[in-house]
């Protein structure tokens, strides 16, 4: 089960798993993920790489659940390219701040005052990385080519790039960033490892279901002690509980621009879920399937170390338990219509 596949044309539903099965079976994931610049070229004639970007700039006009869907998709295949980085952060970005946009291949990154930044997710791969700072008071937005910037490579536990940058603010032709582009970017940041946790986690939720049925112990299949049905049954209420938070942060993000009262809170409250059900899951989905599930030739690993590994990141689960508590004692004395508003 998939967020939003529901409001999501279903021949672009289709035309996403075929093309992402497609690469995957002709392309093992590998430890080390490099950018595959011969697919990313196929992902863009077909419309999918600039999906939410305005058709004035080059972009298919798509929306965000759209966008989850192909997030999604890309994740039950174990294909791993900056889909979300390039197009709904970076170029999300320059369209903020009505800056032009090519075909550069594109992450983001906000930068600390002294003009660094670290674990920049694929700055090491992308042709231009969207830098973010603050100088003289004001935030101001750079499109940086990787070329001009001093980048240190590295890898998430995953083997995705996540590189140290460090740059000179002063050699930058920076444009003043438009009222409330950090905390958009903020929250999308976060949202986009909520959506690619709650995939992660629903498809290693269909694996141990399909696991625990074909495998037989003392005589019978593994779905026939209680104790596995209980881990399955906690599993699936984790998953779901996370799933739907985060469908609930996405529709109010959509419907609202990102400038809706709650969103922060709801955003807040998806990656909390999602960060929390994560332990859950993949804790039982490893007791589930045994000893086999820890060896790299069987699949279960591509879905249980991404999970645990995207939601550190764009902030951390305590980072997000911490700021729902804050939004709910901030709303205390209308905390019941936060909640349900």
């Amino acid at each position: 089960m998939t967020i939003t596949t529901g409001q999501v044309d279903q021949d672009l539903v289709t035309l996403m798993n075929d093309v992402f099965s497609d690469y995957a079976e002709h392309h093992p994931t590998s430890v080390n993920t490099t950018l595959d610049r011969q697919f990313w070229r196929r992902l863009d004639d077909l419309g999918l790489i600039r999906l939410t970007g305005s058709e004035e700039s080059g972009g298919s006009g798509a929306d965000w659940h759209t966008a989850a869907e192909l997030l999604s998709a890309a994740v039950r295949h174990t294909v791993r390219f900056p889909l979300a980085e390039h197009d709904l952060l970076a170029c999300a970005v320059l369209e903020d701040a009505d800056l032009p946009i090519d075909d550069a291949a594109r992450s983001v990154t906000v930068f600390h005052e002294h003009g660094t930044a670290t674990r920049v997710p694929w700055a090491s791969t992308s042709d231009k990385v969207v830098t973010v700072f603050e100088s003289g008071g004001k935030w101001l937005v750079a499109d940086v080519p990787v070329g001009d910037l001093d980048v240190t490579p590295g890898a998430n536990p995953v083997g995705e790039p996540r590189d140290d940058i460090a740059v000179d603010f002063n050699t930058l032709a920076a444009t003043e960033a438009p009222d409330g582009l950090i905390e958009r970017l903020r929250l999308k940041s976060a949202l986009v490892r909520a959506i690619q946790v709650c995939a992660a986690l629903d498809r290693t939720l269909e694996l141990t279901v399909q696991h625990a049925s074909v495998r037989t112990q003392f005589g019978r299949s593994l779905s026939r002690f209680q104790a596995v049905q209980h881990l399955i049954a906690d599993m699936a209420a984790e998953a779901g509980l996370a799933r739907a938070s985060t469908e609930a942060a996405l529709t109010a993000a959509v419907a609202t621009d990102w400038a809706g009262a709650n969103v922060p809170f709801l955003v807040a409250t998806a990656r909390s879920c999602a960060g929390h059900a994560a332990s859950v899951v993949v804790r039982n989905a490893h007791q589930v399937h045994g000893a086999i599930g820890t060896t790299r030739e069987h699949q279960l690993h591509h879905f249980t170390r991404p999970a645990l590994t995207w939601r550190a990141e764009f902030g951390s689960v305590q980072y997000w338990d911490d700021q729902v508590t804050k939004a709910a004692l901030d709303a205390r004395d209308d905390l019941w219509g936060m909640i349900t508003r």
